[in-house]
């Protein structure tokens, strides 16, 4: 039985807490920034398809008046290329993730991380805002900025679970990082916000608040952030966490002694004979890509985390657009319901990365959550038209889904970048991150453009449907260590009961 959470939260030092602050507001700014796009949706399809002008109009060459601003005739192939712009974009995040773990085991994680934010920042401003105020209406322009911010962003989660991985051991992972892991939701939460109270005045002041606020953010991660707690002068213990190097002593002696200056003497002559005997320690390899690959539970938990992410991101990306359309709810009140999805997200990821501590094992929790699940969403899909009611449905699908999603991505990441296999290379964290994250977001990309075609073609229903394929294939991937987690889980208990 692990620790108790109020065992394990007593080893951290106002270090910990700093990290910990530090690394979840800054990819709570990036998610803020990303779900901007996905809130003004709405607005940005009606002004890539202008409407024609009435016969009352003067006509002043109509159809130039109509073709300046115009990228495609009707909503429905702005809605296809929003969907192609998705896609596009979490391709490049996904081809980003693989090669930002690998540069993150060997670069300084704080010099990746803020190049990252900064740089995601400068592009987001230069899409939504600089495209919109100088009038410049491309889609080849669209395209490049927006997989140029897919590889930048993809620059922050690898770098973020590597620093939360170096500072928090594996005793009461789940818990922490399932409380960290909130900082997503947070983030799509503040995105919402931010974007609906200055819609009113165009989107692009959407796109230009919380590009300023994550370059700010980047700037004070640049300045604050420590990354290891060897910066400090702790290390990583195997089991327990961290303690000190060098223990503060000198406090409690006398100013002068003989017999101290006699001690001191022989301690520095004995340190320098060790030191002549014995090699220096050598900073950990990091190790190869390939390596990292086929560790223990990388590929089935890579594979479900596709699936998962698939529907999770759909969501995400989706969500207010598909509120707005179906219920023919205003943009603004579609923006402030879907952040109950990321309410259950939040929830549901600090509490069943606590009951994972309780039991010892993450497969199991996720197989229940993931079955639930399943019936969420059949039960979301056939949502009235009233927003109370959506509101809860949305927070429990979120419980089920972006708990899970948090899970994987977070704390199941950590205890596949730090498992026993790895005792000899502790530098694999941010690629183990990288490669589950990396996969996710391919099957989320490949998502994005299918949940537009099946809308266009067949109805959000079929949508929903789809969906809750995915989730069960997320549980057919890691179905054999459901298996292995359950087989040991009732070895123990009998064990127990022997004893008894």
């Amino acid at each position: 039985m692990p620790p108790s959470c109020c065992g394990c939260l007593s080893q951290y030092t106002h270090h910990h807490l700093v990290a910990f602050l530090l690394t979840f507001f800054s990819y709570v700014l990036l998610h803020a920034s990303r779900k901007t796009f996905s809130n003004v949706k709405v607005s940005i399809s009606a002004q890539w398809t202008p409407t024609k002008k009435n016969d009352s109009t003067p006509a002043f060459n109509p159809s130039e008046t109509w073709e300046d601003n115009r990228l495609f005739e009707n909503e429905e192939q702005a809605t296809l290329f929003l969907g192609v712009l998705d896609t596009i974009f979490l391709f490049s995040y996904a081809v980003g993730l693989y090669l930002s773990g690998v540069i993150g085991d060997r670069v300084n994680l704080r010099y990746v991380l803020c190049f990252g934010l900064c740089g995601s920042a400068a592009v987001g401003f230069l899409f939504g805002t600089v495209t919109e105020w100088l009038h410049i209406y491309n889609v080849y322009l669209y395209c490049f900025l927006w997989v140029l911010n897919g590889l930048l962003q993809s620059a922050v989660w690898p770098c973020v679970v590597a620093v939360m991985g170096n500072w928090f051991g594996k005793s009461g992972r789940g818990f922490v990082f399932g409380l960290w892991s909130a900082c997503a939701s947070v983030g799509n939460i503040l995105g919402a916000f931010l974007a609906s109270s200055v819609l009113q005045y165009g989107y692009e002041y959407a796109f230009l608040v919380t590009s300023v606020v994550q370059f700010a953010g980047g700037v004070v991660v640049f300045f604050g952030l420590l990354i290891s707690p060897k910066e400090v002068g702790l290390s990583m213990e195997t089991v327990t966490g961290l303690e000190p190097v060098e223990t503060d002593t000198d406090s409690h002696r006398p100013l002068m002694s003989d017999e101290e200056d006699e001690m001191e003497v022989y301690e520095r002559q004995y340190r320098s004979i060790q030191q002549q005997d014995e090699p220096e320690d050598e900073p950990p390899r990091a190790i190869g890509f390939l390596q990292a690959f086929i560790l223990p539970g990388v590929l089935p938990y890579s594979l479900a985390y596709a699936c998962l992410k698939l529907v999770n991101y759909s969501f995400f990306f989706w969500l207010p657009f598909y509120l707005s359309n179906n219920f023919g709810w205003k943009e603004v009140e579609a923006d402030r319901l879907s952040v109950w999805y990321d309410v259950g997200g939040i929830i549901g990821g600090t509490v069943q990365g606590l009951v994972s501590d309780v039991l010892g094992k993450r497969a199991p929790v996720l197989a229940i959550s993931l079955l639930l699940a399943m019936g969420s969403l059949v039960g979301y899909s056939r949502s009235p038209n009233e927003q109370v009611i959506n509101a809860v449905l949305l927070a429990m699908t979120g419980f089920f889904i972006g708990g899970p999603s948090n899970m994987i991505s977070s704390a199941i990441s950590a205890d596949l970048g730090r498992q026993e296999a790895l005792r000899d290379s502790q530098e694999a964290l941010a690629t183990v991150t990288g490669i589950v994250d990396g996969t996710g977001s391919i099957g989320a990309a490949g998502g994005q453009y299918l949940v537009s075609l099946i809308e266009n073609k067949l109805g959000w229903m079929c949508v929903f449907y789809f969906f809750i394929v995915m989730t069960g294939g997320s549980i057919l991937f890691i179905a054999p260590l459901i298996v292995k987690e359950v087989s040991a889980m009732w070895r123990d208990r009998r064990a127990r009961r022997r004893q008894l």
